[in-house]
């Protein structure tokens, strides 16, 4: 997903307890350059605390607030599915299936076939479905990415559609692994009902969370939609992230080039809500609208694929002019400038980690030194109080026993969470010698609903 713009800014929850924690030493003894190093870490951390503890407490008020999921207006606006395929024979009938599905009257499911070559084409061609449009792309334009994909079905949309009120028309990527809502729309035109707002996001899940790794993701993401998203509702500031992407058409069409709304980056989908909010629409996040798909089982893929994210977060980083020239509220604009900056934010909170771990192996400085236990419990804070936030807020709308539970589910999650540091490092390395080559990931075989 976005993803989601990238899950990789999870990490901006502070789950960095040895570095906080060596951070409760004193700073007398210490060369000059560590003491530095330590105190602009501890700035660092405070602050990310204290965003991160907004953004919570707007969250909760977002999805209390949530409008009201609106039927009839969803039956009075076009509804246009996207899905781009490139050899999904494993998982293509399903997504189709669930789509064919979506409740809502007047909708368009637009499958491109990005040059498969594997049974998907014949799978596509046994559905019989007056929705469903399929358009193929060969070669030499096939397989040039996600977004030449996208964009060449926006702009088939006129020539298949003829005229259309392209303000009261809704693009919804799903990608082919992807299992939307059937209510979806209703609650998606809650939204739409006011006419800025140019993009909703779904909450995802993972539905092969059964498996350790996948039950990982899904609460990561569960985080990300509840804290990081919905804590920007209110600013309009919410990101889009692929999978169950909802865009008006006529937003789109304010940001679009002579190609179309997309651009050629590795996450597609957060380029494109920055550039929205920029362009003065309103971006949401909807917590109760869900698209469901398939997580990664192993852990080499998930780091190739956080990787790839984490790279396209750097990538945004162009846009961060824009962003702030932008027409929303300057607390807005800061607050989404300060989060395009996170990969900063984490590289030093990952240099203070290594300094600590220096202090420690060298015995410059302890863990703790048996002082005032609140000293403890205040730095416990700031290393897992952002994961603390996510948890609880992920899991707040099921009633205040999972809320409770998810201040459990932290203390694991957050070991999860360090993944970010070996992704951060690839990534950097990767965008310094201009690498964005990257291959396909594989689909596993469906087991079960």
């Amino acid at each position: 997903m976005a993803a989601l713009s990238s899950l990789a800014t999870l990490v901006g929850d502070m789950s960095v307890p040895t570095s906080a924690l060596a951070l409760s030493m004193p700073f007398d003894g210490l060369a000059t350059p560590w003491r530095v190093i330590l105190t602009i870490a501890l700035v660092t951390i405070v602050m990310m605390f204290l965003w991160t503890f907004v953004l919570f407490v707007r969250g909760q008020n977002a999805r209390r607030n949530a409008p009201d999921p609106d039927q009839e207006a969803a039956d009075a606006m076009t509804w246009i599915f996207l899905v781009p395929a490139l050899n999904e024979e494993v998982t293509i009938a399903d997504s189709i299936e669930r789509l064919r599905q979506v409740n809502v009257a007047d909708k368009r499911i637009v499958v491109i076939d990005d040059g498969s070559d594997d049974r998907t084409p014949e799978i596509l061609s046994a559905i019989d479905d007056p929705t469903l449009v399929v358009v193929r792309r060969d070669p030499p334009h096939a397989r040039e990415g996600k977004a030449a994909a996208l964009n060449y079905a926006y702009r088939q949309l006129s020539v298949r559609l003829g005229a259309i009120d392209r303000a009261n028309t809704v693009i919804c990527v799903v990608d082919a692994d992807g299992r939307l809502l059937a209510d979806a729309p209703s609650f998606m035109a809650g939204h739409f009902k006011n006419p800025g707002v140019g993009g909703v996001q779904s909450q995802v899940r993972i539905y092969n969370r059964q498996n350790l790794l996948g039950w990982f993701q899904d609460v990561e993401f569960g985080v990300y939609g509840a804290l990081f998203q919905a804590g920007r509702n209110d600013w309009g500031t919410a990101g889009m992230g692929g999978n169950g992407q909802f865009n008006r058409l006529a937003a789109l069409d304010d940001v679009a080039d002579e190609t179309g709304p997309w651009r050629d980056k590795l996450t597609e989908d957060q380029d494109l809500g920055l550039r929205l909010i920029a362009a003065g629409w309103l971006g949401k996040q909807d917590l109760r609208a869900t698209v469901e798909q398939q997580g990664l089982s192993r852990l080499r893929p998930l780091l190739r694929q956080r990787t790839r994210w984490s790279q396209g977060n750097l990538q945004c980083q162009s846009l961060l002019g824009e962003v702030l020239r932008s027409p929303r509220p300057i607390i807005a604009r800061v607050e989404s400038a300060a989060y395009i900056m996170m990969p900063f934010w984490q590289s030093i909170i990952g240099v203070s980690m290594l300094v600590a771990v220096y202090l420690l192996i060298t015995d410059q400085a302890a863990i703790w030194d048996g002082g005032n236990i609140w000293q403890l419990v205040f730095f416990y804070m700031l290393g897992f109080g952002g994961i603390l936030m996510g948890c609880v807020a992920a899991r707040a709308a099921r009633g205040w026993r999972q809320a409770l539970l998810g201040l459990l589910i932290a203390q694991v999650y957050a070991f999860y969470t360090w993944l970010i540091w070996p992704v951060l490092l690839r990534s950097t390395f990767r965008q310094l010698t201009d690498r964005r080559a990257w291959a396909k990931t594989d689909r596993e075989a469906l087991v079960g609903d």
